[in-house]
């Protein structure tokens, strides 16, 4: 094998591959980053059994070949490149050499027979989704997926699909996070619903290689046990959970007898500063109490305590309530309208969070019982 590609096409190619490694890998070939060459470039594969990412990386090709490299060592090198173009040879022993203005390296590879197979959905119905929306929708969700559960499915991102909506949703038991996107999609025939069960730290994954650029597509193929997307020149392949998914829809309540509409920077500074007392107390607590169009925000220690204020617009029934303040924090960070309203029936059932006008994200959290 002989070729030359860019150092920088080869760093940003083996970044997105790498990120299927395992931090603790079963077997050395797991370890290990597959290269092999096509006509004009080369391709860049890692797994670690259920999550497989592979970068294609434009390149000149002298020498056709494949070839086994430590996968992280490899980037290691590739980082720490002068810029310019890098050329890759690898002798009759799988030795391989990366040369680079003035730089040389050697690593010593290993046959690719070992390396497991990927699976290969790019026969299935295509899904057509905008990146750059996909990934803000992403990146407001795992927050509320569960990291240890021992409700398997609760470790995974729910995405629903009909022919208007997309939907992300994200359950850890304390609270959840639903994102929506409006759409025209195009579904198999006969199917009005498409749902899968994303690992959650492959969503997190997908949402790194995702671009901004508002025009760039992300490509799905998936059938019950696996999802193909495809992202540009970079492929991601992943098992999916097993398992049906809660019923988020019956937690979700129909009515309220408490709606607070308040400035969602304000109220997000406002819980910021309660935290900083309520995490010295013992149960990281924050009250709110909201009568006559005012909310407060409480929080208390043994060293001390915080009241913040804060004008509002309250409708129905005055309330006084009380939340984890990571739990609550977390969701008014996510939200990015001037506005916001928060939804409740009573202290200990949940609170929704929503805009003000449409349906583009709901989320939900659970109130702690205190006594008064």
């Amino acid at each position: 094998m002989k070729l030359q590609c860019s150092a920088q096409e080869l760093i940003t190619g083996l970044v997105n591959a790498t990120r299927a490694l395992s931090a603790r890998p079963a077997t050395q070939v797991l370890e290990c980053v597959k290269l092999i060459t096509e006509e004009d470039a080369i391709t860049l594969t890692c797994t670690d059994g259920s999550l497989t990412i592979c970068a294609r990386v434009q390149a000149q090709v002298d020498e056709p070949g494949e070839v086994l490299l430590p996968g992280k060592l490899l980037a290691e090198i590739a980082r720490k490149l002068p810029e310019g173009t890098v050329t890759l040879q690898m002798n009759e022993k799988y030795v391989t050499t990366l040369r680079c203005a003035q730089s040389r390296s050697t690593l010593t590879g290993f046959p690719v027979a070992e390396f497991p197979r990927t699976v290969d959905l790019i026969n299935t119905h295509a899904l057509h989704v905008p990146q750059k929306r996909l990934r803000e929708m992403i990146g407001r969700v795992t927050f509320a997926i569960a990291v240890q559960e021992s409700r398997q499915t609760l470790t995974g991102c729910l995405m629903e699909v009909t022919k208007t909506e997309l939907r992300l949703v994200g359950l850890d038991g304390f609270r959840l996070a639903l994102q929506r996107m409006q759409g025209d999609f195009v579904l198999p025939d006969g199917v009005a619903l498409v749902k899968a069960i994303i690992p959650g730290h492959v969503m997190g994954e997908m949402s790194r290689i995702l671009e901004d650029d508002p025009d760039a597509l992300v490509t799905f193929h998936m059938n019950n046990t696996h999802l193909m997307a495809i992202m540009g020149g970079t492929t991601l392949v992943t098992s999916l959970l097993a398992g049906e998914y809660i019923n988020y829809r019956q937690i979700l309540p129909e009515k309220w007898l408490t709606r607070i509409t308040v400035k969602r920077a304000e109220l997000s500074d406002a819980i910021e500063r309660a935290s900083l007392m309520a995490r010295e107390g013992k149960n990281n607590l924050i009250r709110m109490t909201a009568s006559n169009d005012l909310m407060r925000i409480t929080s208390m220690s043994e060293i001390g305590d915080v009241l913040e204020e804060l004008n509002v617009h309250l409708e129905g029934e005055e309330i006084e309530i009380a939340f984890n303040a990571r739990y609550i924090s977390d969701v008014v960070k996510n939200i990015d309208d001037e506005l916001c309203v928060l939804s409740m029936n009573t202290n200990v059932s949940p609170c929704v969070v929503s805009p003000v006008e449409g349906e583009e994200y709901l989320y939900l959290v659970l109130p702690v019982r205190v006594a008064n």
